[in-house]
């Protein structure tokens, strides 16, 4: 696999003009691709609006507009992949859909392309299945606003080759992204544990008596930009609710956490896009605003799941939200979904906003001292039930006075 110098981007939405932007202002040229006319126009119209805007700011040159905007070709037909070196789909996360685009890519991408897809969570080894070249298939997660973001999970899959791989990590150096690669499983390294850990005990504090606004104001004065429910509102609350709804996560509507997502997605209330999600808003205004909706939701599942709901300490939604990612960031290492404590805390720092202060959450369970977590987690256990099992890396290290800065592969 030689120098990307052109791609062919699949989807016009959001996340894929973002990633457009990126490879022109990396100087690459760049075919936008939808198949809906009105859709590109679109896509390529917020992309122009998105560079003035830039210049408005002082952030581009006036001079530099025209020249990114030109490095970016729109077409509605496949025919187009024909000759880019990477061919990257940025559709809405849906297994079949990707599986069709997949088998259109393999048909008409050129031999020795670069097969990725931008998927947050989905099985790339069964989407890559559907090509007779699964070992040119890869994972570019990119965070959005893709252009202004820095991380990039590259995620392998058993089949990816190392050729493929050397050159995703080129390629985030070209982009200049920070790129960090890691294995493949539901949610890769931060999403699953956001969704297996920080916002499923959010979501559980809902219904056990904590408000949206606590949550969101103890998560804040921890150190993170927002809290996790007014990021659930700016990213749409719909990205999780189908998540989690359409890739065989455990997560159903009868457990007693991500009901209140659930209870979202299902009434269309997905966020700043639709005016409502966790808090509401009103129109052309992003500011949150209390909403009791959410309030009677989490009572009406605290009812049904016959759980009390109390006053929660901001500490302990702390300790609940930060502890359980810790916990699940052990498992990661221990699979080896993750290369290193060090990639783990790259990630949550550059892609999800954990504080810089505190270095990453390995780094800084290594300075609260992983005994103190072990022990926590352990009682969250008893009280919480088989979510919160202690991680056999983290319980290894914690009883043998070790810290994640010390952990080998294998350890």
């Amino acid at each position: 696999m030689g120098n990307i110098k052109s791609a062919a981007i699949l989807g016009a939405g959001t996340m894929g003009g973002g990633i457009a932007m990126a490879f022109a202002d990396a100087g690459l040229k760049v075919t936008l691709i939808d198949v809906s006319a009105d859709g590109l126009k679109r896509g390529l119209a917020t992309i122009r609006k998105n560079y003035e805007r830039s210049v408005e700011r002082g952030r581009l040159s006036a001079d530099d507009l025209e020249p990114r905007m030109a490095l970016i070709q729109g077409a509605t037909d496949y025919a187009a992949i024909a000759e880019a070196d990477l061919v990257l789909e940025a559709v809405f996360e849906d297994m079949d859909l990707k599986k069709k685009i997949f088998a259109e890519i393999d048909a008409r991408a050129k031999p020795g392309a670069m097969l990725a897809t931008n998927t947050s969570t989905l099985d790339i080894a069964a989407i890559a299945a559907e090509t007779k070249r699964p070992s040119d298939v890869v994972g570019l997660h990119f965070f959005s606003p893709a252009n202004v973001m820095k991380l990039l999970e590259i995620v392998r899959t058993p089949q990816t080759s190392p050729a493929i791989l050397a050159s995703a990590v080129e390629l985030s150096k070209k982009l200049n992204k920070i790129g960090v690669v890691v294995g493949l499983c539901f949610g890769f390294v931060g999403n699953r544990m956001m969704i297996e850990g920080y916002h499923r005990e959010a979501d559980r504090l809902l219904i056990e008596g904590a408000s949206v606004e606590q949550i969101d104001r103890a998560m804040v004065e921890f150190g993170f930009p927002m809290g996790p429910w007014t990021l659930h509102d700016m990213a749409g609350v719909d990205v999780m609710w189908k998540a989690l709804s359409t890739t065989g996560h455990k997560a159903r509507r009868s457990d007693p956490y991500y009901n209140v997502v659930f209870a979202l997605g299902e009434a269309g209330r997905h966020g700043q896009k639709t005016g409502a999600g966790f808090y509401k808003y009103e129109k052309g205004d992003r500011t949150p605003r209390r909403d009791s909706f959410v309030e009677d939701v989490a009572q009406k599942e605290a009812a049904r799941l016959g759980i009390e709901r109390e006053e929660i300490a901001d500490e302990e939604i702390r300790r609940r939200c930060v502890y359980s990612m810790i916990n699940e960031a052990a498992k990661i290492l221990d699979e080896g979904i993750a290369d290193s404590p060090a990639d783990i805390d790259t990630i949550w720092s550059n892609g999800y906003g954990f504080p810089r202060d505190k270095g990453g959450p390995m780094h800084y369970a290594d300075q609260v001292g992983l005994l103190e977590i072990y022990n926590i987690v352990e009682l969250y256990h008893q009280l919480y039930g088989d979510d919160w099992k202690p991680a056999p890396l983290l319980e290894r290290l914690a009883k043998n006075g070790k810290t994640f800065a010390d952990w080998k592969p294998g350890s």
